[in-house]
């Protein structure tokens, strides 16, 4: 069963309108649904369960993540509250758990497969992901063929660097076609990573790219560095679930944030706020730092950056602000280190 395109909106890098406080689409990430698996890429069998559970109590409509994806760019959700359900490098926790829950309540979703894994240890098997991309609500897609770092390394050439990506972009996306009849346009980076020259390509080929940073989507949002919520044990339990459940994109022009690769550290982000949003409601914490200063730097434009230096190859700086129906703005900036090592 072939997937293809339905509109690729309006084939920009970056989509950028004036919103108000509309529904926006909740991508949610996950890894195994599983109890015995890494705790850090893990969401228990039961928590997972839970989590379906407010989803249905709060009456959201969980969405192809394409079609929800492509309206909320468009801005054509009409107020109505989507989610969409996605999975990370196909492991067999998918598969034996999480299907059958899905499939029990009706809800899509979308498995981004890394293609040399498949079969591995671990791993869904190509039979299983034929079975489960027969059926009509689910999709197979793109998450490189080999797993690999794809930000352009400090001391790669510019074409060793293009010749590395386009074989692990171009190479999986002719795999799941081969094996599946699957042609998504959909992207997610391994490891959330990317750079300005990845989005390029991904442009290039009118693929809709997903990151791990947290965060709605909605009309301002770039089309090839979108929010994904994590889901594991640590970020998904549910006293916090409905607020991002619930979460609107800060309305952001994505085209004037940065690539997110350091150069100084810590990084100072630059935010140009709407006239509805207000300097003082807004509300920035920084990954391990907690809570840090909002700067205002002129007529609706604000500064960011952490008090102390980041240790680690990837971080965020999330920033929300409240919306008059009660839920959040929120937006997530993610930093990458490249001076670090690769995990």
């Amino acid at each position: 069963m072939v997937k293809t395109t339905t509109r690729f909106v309006c084939g920009l890098l970056f989509i950028s309108v004036a919103i108000g406080a509309r529904a926006d689409l909740v991508v949610l990430q996950y890894h195994h649904v599983s109890d015995a698996t890494p705790p850090a890429t893990s969401t228990s069998v039961s928590l997972f369960e839970e989590q379906l559970e407010m989803i249905e109590r709060l009456e959201l409509d969980v969405v192809d993540l394409q079609k929800g994806t492509e309206a909320a760019l468009g801005g054509e959700l009409d107020g109505s509250k989507q989610v969409a359900i996605t999975f990370d490098d196909a492991y067999d926790s998918v598969y034996t758990a999480a299907a059958p829950m899905l499939e029990d309540r009706g809800y899509p979703y979308t498995v981004f497969v890394n293609t040399d894994a498949v079969g591995g240890r671990g791993y869904m098997s190509w039979d299983q992901l034929k079975e489960l991309e027969s059926k009509a609500s689910v999709t197979i897609a793109n998450h490189s063929h080999d797993h690999g770092h794809l930000a352009k390394r400090p001391d790669e050439s510019q074409s060793g660097w293009e010749q590395r990506v386009e074989s692990s972009l171009d190479q999986a996306q002719s795999i799941l076609k081969e094996k599946l009849g699957t042609d998504v346009p959909m992207f997610a980076y391994p490891y959330g990573e990317f750079d300005a020259g990845l989005e390029e390509k991904l442009a290039e080929r009118e693929w809709i790219g997903f990151g791990q940073q947290s965060g709605a989507v909605g009309e301002t949002s770039g089309i090839t560095r979108l929010p994904r919520f994590p889901m594991a044990n640590a970020y998904g339990q549910l006293n916090s679930l409905k607020n991002k459940l619930l979460s609107k994109a800060l309305p952001v022009d994505a085209s004037t944030l940065p690539a997110g690769i350091v150069t100084d550290n810590p990084p100072t982000l630059e935010l140009t706020l709407p006239d509805h949003i207000s300097v003082n409601r807004l509300t920035c914490f920084a990954s391990g730092q907690g809570r840090i200063d909002v700067n205002p730097s002129g007529p609706g434009i604000v500064r960011v950056r952490a008090p102390d230096a980041f240790n680690s190859r990837r971080f965020r700086y999330n920033c929300t602000h409240p919306t008059d129906d009660g839920s959040y703005y929120w937006l997530s900036q993610q930093w990458l280190d490249l001076s670090k090592p690769e995990d």
